[in-house]
C-alpha cells in the first residue's frame, strides 16, 4: 500500500474534514495511517511562526506526531493559489522537499492521507498544477465533491481533467449531504457520465470545524458512510 491523494471539485467542500475521516477510519482498521498536506496557503500563525490548521487537523484524526516539515513542507500565508503566494512572498513551492517529504512517510506508514490545496487544477507553481503534483507522487485520487446544485459539472470536469492527467482516481465521496431532489440524484448521474463509483455520502455536521479543532464525529461518519472497503482494495 501506500498515498491515496484526497482532491476536491473546488475550495472549501470539506477535503481536510473528509480526509481526516478517512485517514482516522483506516486506522481503526488497524493500518499505520500517516497524514500529509504538501502545501498550505493561508497559512495560520502561531508563536510568531506559520502553522497548517489543515495539517494539526488531519495529525489530530488519528493522534500522530510525525515531524511537521514532513506533514506539511511548504506554508504560505497569504490566502491566494499556492503560485500566487509564493510570488507575493518571495518564496518558491520546493517539489522535491515535497516529494522527499512524502517518501519519508511512506517509509514510515503503511497508508499515507495527502490532501492537496483548492481543486484539481490550482496551479502550486508556474503552470504546475495540483494534478502535476498527483502524478509527480504516482497515487491515486479520491474526490470530494459538494452534495449539492451544481456538483455534477463540477465533478464531471474534474474526473475529466483527472484522466487526461492520467490520474487514477479511486472514486467520489459526496460531502455536506443534507437532502433534495438534487442532491439525491447528483450521485447516480455523475456515475452515469464517468464511470467513476461514488465511493460515499457523508451527512452535513455542524459540530465539526477545521479552524476550530474540533474533530467531532468525523471518523464515525466516515466508516458509516464511506466504502472503506472499496478504498483498501484498491489501493
Amino acid at each position: 500500500m501506500a498515498g491515496i491523494f484526497i482532491t476536491g471539485t473546488d475550495t472549501n467542500v470539506g477535503k481536510t474534514a473528509v480526509a481526516a475521516g478517512l485517514a482516522g477510519a483506516l486506522k481503526n482498521k488497524g493500518y499505520n495511517v500517516g497524514v500529509m498536506k504538501p502545501v498550505q496557503s493561508g497559512a495560520a500563525v502561531k508563536d510568531g511562526e506559520l502553522y497548517s490548521q489543515d495539517a494539526e487537523f488531519l495529525a489530530m484524526a488519528i493522534d500522530k506526531k510525525d515531524e511537521k516539515e514532513f506533514i506539511c513542507p511548504v506554508l504560505l500565508k497569504e490566502v491566494l493559489a499556492p503560485s500566487v503566494a509564493a510570488e507575493i512572498e518571495g518564496k518558491t513551492v520546493n517539489l522535491k522537499l515535497i516529494k522527499n517529504a512524502y517518501l519519508e512517510l511512506e517509509r514510515l506508514h503503511d497508508i499515507i492521507i495527502v490532501e492537496g490545496v483548492g481543486g484539481i487544477a490550482v496551479p502550486l507553481k508556474g503552470k504546475f498544477l495540483v494534478s502535476d503534483l498527483i502524478t509527480y507522487l504516482g497515487i491515486p485520487a479520491i474526490i470530494v465533491a459538494r452534495a449539492g446544485l451544481g456538483t455534477i459539472n463540477h465533478t464531471f470536469l474534474t474526473i475529466e481533467h483527472a484522466k487526461k492527467s492520467g490520474i487514477s482516481v479511486i472514486g467520489v465521496i459526496i460531502n455536506n449531504y443534507i437532502g433534495g431532489v438534487a442532491e439525491e440524484t447528483n450521485p447516480k448521474i455523475i456515475n452515469e457520465l464517468t464511470g467513476i463509483p461514488t465511493l460515499g455520502i457523508i451527512p452535513h455536521n455542524h459540530i465539526i470545524d477545521v479552524e476550530g479543532g474540533r474533530l467531532g464525529n468525523i471518523v464515525s461518519l466516515v466508516e458509516k458512510n464511506v466504502d472503506i472497503e472499496q478504498i483498501i482494495h484498491v489501493i
